[in-house]
């Protein structure tokens, strides 16, 4: 049985012409569509789609024309389908990681703004000299030296000093352990 001989055989709904044409032409089809999608299990899903869709509109086909190219064209638009819908589902995606994304740098920033906030009332809390100390070294970059130094206390008082601010900030911080990390940043 010859292409046209099958496609009249097709139209009369001949399951077993159909057959021939799928056998014929499957895996040519599978090789051609492989060169554009890289994936030879997705090249068959398209292909065995372009054969589906050949059956349902089985109608139109010319019983002059060969089959062939027919088919190729199927196929192709089959792959182009296929590529624009991944395309617009890894656009969704990207989407919703950008969303989120942008949302969770807004839920961090206002998570920082109050922790920042909380440390800047500890540190308010604490005693003057204490108060003093920490915001020389954390805000003013001062070493211990140059502090100890600025207030006419020895480096021993600086130390622990800055121990009691530590200890009151990690006390007012049980449960976020990060936020010391944070305020070594930001402070």
């Amino acid at each position: 049985m010859n292409d046209l001989e099958a496609v009249k055989a097709i139209k009369n709904g001949n399951k077993m012409a159909f057959k021939h044409l799928f056998d014929r032409y499957y895996n040519r089809l599978v090789a051609y569509i492989v060169t554009y999608t890289h994936d030879h299990d997705q090249s068959e899903e398209i292909v065995q789609q372009a054969f589906i869709n050949l059956w349902e509109d089985r109608n139109k086909l010319s019983i002059e024309k060969s089959p062939r190219n027919y088919l190729y064209a199927i196929a192709y638009n089959r792959f182009v389908d296929s590529f624009k819908k991944a395309k617009r589902r890894e656009q969704l995606l990207d989407d919703l990681w950008e969303k989120s994304l942008r949302d969770r740098i807004v839920e961090d920033n206002e998570q920082l703004e109050k922790r920042i906030e909380k440390i800047k009332q500890i540190i308010n809390s604490l005693p003057p000299k204490c108060r003093k100390v920490i915001q020389l070294n954390k805000r003013e970059g001062l070493k211990y030296t140059e502090i100890a130094e600025q207030m006419g206390i020895t480096v021993k008082t600086v130390e622990s000093q800055m121990r009691i601010a530590f200890k009151k900030i990690r006390e007012g911080f049980k449960k976020n352990s990060i936020i010391l990390f944070l305020f070594k940043r930001h402070y």
